[in-house]
């Protein structure tokens, strides 16, 4: 079951680093000051917390726009699903 919801941005974690695109993240910047954020980004929630493998540049958007919160797809799954991520 999917649901979603905004979620603390501090409450997600990113356990692959990836680089993100300074141009992109600045347009986007821009979109979600003027608009608000469209797309949610998606999160997996695994015994209570939340893991971010996509959706990078949104949240680095919402971040630097020193957003408290981002609006996330969340999809629970067992720790099993976490760790095929993580390999």
């Amino acid at each position: 079951m999917v649901r979603v919801q905004e979620i603390p941005l501090n409450q997600i974690k990113r356990p692959l680093p990836r680089t993100n695109d300074p141009d992109k993240v600045k347009t986007l910047m821009e979109s979600i000051a003027e608009i608000g954020q469209q797309e949610p980004i998606d999160v997996l929630e695994v015994d209570g917390q939340y893991y971010g493998f996509s959706g990078c540049h949104r949240y680095e958007a919402c971040q630097r726009l020193g957003k408290e919160t981002v609006l996330a797809r969340v999809r629970k799954a067992p720790r099993s699903v976490l760790k095929m991520h993580l390999a």
